[in-house]
């Protein structure tokens, strides 16, 4: 399992994970998990940013004479430990003992709890039931959940040999779940590789 940052802000709902190297972001819909034994909270990473560690602090452009950006790096050795990359993860489920739940956990993740990028044959286990797709269709986040939910699923579909078949099914769990919005329907629909 692949540790990829820790938990430095949570709430019942989402955690904020700072990564461990910059730039070394999971993508947009990506599943990840933190191990607060005996359970294990499910996210999906919808935010990412990297910035200043300091508050209002802004970086400054520093590559005018530098060939390439890696060379603004090497320049500037220090740029590594004053920036930080992050990301928010809407919390999906949570597995306790050998039961996996897609709803909400009881507490919250613990404030430096180790974040996973989850290997292949957990997401495959996780999306087995598609009924998290209700938490992130109700959910109020910065970025829109039509983006999301199509970024998630196209993640997703990675784990599987029959991605159509995958797709295909989550289509029709959304199918019914927004069966009075065809509009965002139709708008996550065109989000997913049907082809």
């Amino acid at each position: 399992m692949q540790r990829i940052a820790e938990v430095i802000e949570a709430s019942t709902t989402e955690f904020l994970a700072q990564c461990y190297e910059l730039y070394q972001l999971p993508p947009l819909g990506s599943l990840v998990k933190t191990v607060d034994a005996p359970v294990e909270l499910y996210g999906i990473v919808y935010n990412a940013t990297t910035a200043s560690i300091e508050p209002g602090r802004r970086p400054i452009a520093r590559g005018k004479d530098e060939k390439d950006e890696a060379a603004i790096y090497q320049s500037n050795p220090q740029l590594l430990k004053l920036l930080r990359s992050e990301f928010t993860a809407l919390v999906v489920g949570h597995r306790q003992g050998d039961k996996l739940y897609h709803y909400l956990p009881p507490m919250p993740a613990r404030l430096h709890s180790f974040v996973y990028l989850c290997p292949t044959e957990e997401v495959r286990e996780f999306s087995q039931s598609l009924a998290f797709l209700n938490i992130l269709l109700r959910s109020n986040l910065p970025v829109s959940v039509e983006e999301l939910t199509g970024a998630s699923l196209r993640q997703m579909s990675q784990a599987y040999d029959d991605k159509r078949a995958f797709l295909l099914a989550a289509g029709k769990e959304l199918a019914t779940l927004l069966s009075s919005n065809f509009i965002q329907l139709k708008n996550i629909l065109g989000k997913l590789p049907m082809a």
